[in-house]
Parts: C-alpha cells; structure tokens; sequence
C-alpha cells in the first residue's frame, strides 16, 4: 500500500519508518513541502491508500479538509483540533471518504483507557490526571489528559477531575490517573518510552482504513488490529 505522512518530526519520521517496514510504500512531507495542504490534490493522493497526519492543530485541519474534500482517507494523530471534529466527521460521510483519529496511537494507551473506565465505577474517591510532556507540545492539557477525564466523568457524573500539565525537555508522554479515597489511594500510571509505540499504532490504523469510508476514534476499533 502507499502511504503520504504529514510531518517529518520525530513521531512523523518514525511513522515512515515503521510504513516502510512493514512493506508499504512511503512519501513524507514537511510543513514547507506542504505549506496550506498545498500538496493535497486529488492527482497527488490518485494511488494513495492512506493520509498519516502527525503535524499542528491548525495544519492537520487544513490537511483533512484537503483529503477528505477528495474522497480520501486520513489517519489524524495531531491532537488539539477537536473544536473541528464534527465538520471533519460530515465531510468525510459526504465526499465519502474515511478519517481515523484519536488523541493516542499507542495500544498501551488504548488499554489504560479501559482501565481508567474500571477504576472510575468506584464510588467514594476523587480522581485527578498528571500529564507530562516535551516543551515543543502545543496543546496543554494532552489530548490523551482530556479521553481520560471525559471517561471518568462518564463515570462519575458530577465529578470535578483536575488535570496538572507539565512541559518537560523531551519527555515523550506520561499519564498518571490518581483515585484517593478516605482509606486508600490508587494509581494507573503510563509512560511511554519510544514513540515507535505511537508510530505502529498510526500504521496499523491506517492498514485498517484502508477500503472504508466513514470517521472512527481509534479506541473504538483498536482491538480489531
């Protein structure tokens, strides 16, 4: 298959790398390659089997509005656009295209995520959220910070879940979820230590995408990877 990656930064270098491996033919483009989604034509995406967006908020909006408005599909794991995400989701259903996106790639992720849902039935405990991050992050809190608190709020209607965010060097990506109850306090905690985790799951996402037309989040269709 031929995948075009948005980004050449480090989790965007990794994903053509991780493309590549895997036996899949791959272009990248960095922000001056593709200034305004420039690059994104219905000639240029002819042959592409599917869009991997690891770039900025407003860049990755740009991007999907290109390859979708064509029919195409895209696999978004910038975060910090979601303020679009119903447009995104109406264009990729009329011009009949598919977006994958999610506010984290990594499969570890995906399962901390089911295990903060567990955790958050528990009645009688105040929940909070730490993330850490690398200084470059534009968005604060993560996007990964805010899928968990709207779990526990699912949870815990009601329930005032504070979020502490740090910018640090280059951590990759930390998510702590603390429970504290009047005798006990409990901790789910992840880190990542390579992006490779992120890049493997965005390929395996779009590996999935490929043939279908719609728009899903990533934790609804991990598990079928």
């Amino acid at each position: 298959m031929q995948f075009l990656v948005l980004g050449k930064g480090k989790t965007g270098s990794l994903v053509a790398d991780v493309a590549s491996e895997r036996g899949h033919s791959v272009c990248a483009l960095d922000i001056d390659e593709n200034r305004d989604a420039s690059a994104l034509t219905a000639a240029s995406l002819a042959g592409v089997g599917a869009v991997i967006d690891f770039t900025a908020p407003d860049a990755a909006v740009e991007n999907m509005t290109a390859v979708l408005a064509c029919g195409g599909r895209i696999v978004v794991g910038t975060t910090g656009w979601y303020a679009h995400l119903d447009a995104m989701k109406a264009l990729a259903r009329e011009r009949r295209g598919a977006l994958l996106y999610g506010t984290n790639f990594s499969i570890g992720v995906q399962k901390l995520f089911r295990l903060t849902a567990d955790l958050a039935k528990l009645d009688g405990y105040t929940f909070s959220i730490a993330e850490t991050h690398h200084v470059t992050k534009l968005d604060a809190p993560s996007g990964t910070a805010i899928t968990l608190r709207q779990i526990i709020e699912a949870a815990q209607p009601g329930a005032n879940v504070e979020i502490v965010s740090h910018r640090v060097g280059d951590a990759m990506g930390e998510h702590i979820v603390t429970a504290v109850g009047a005798n006990d306090t409990l901790e789910l905690r992840h880190e990542i230590q390579s992006r490779r985790c992120l890049a493997e799951g965005a390929v395996r996402g779009a590996e999935w995408l490929a043939g279908k037309q719609g728009a899903w989040e990533f934790r609804e269709i991990f598990d079928q990877l």
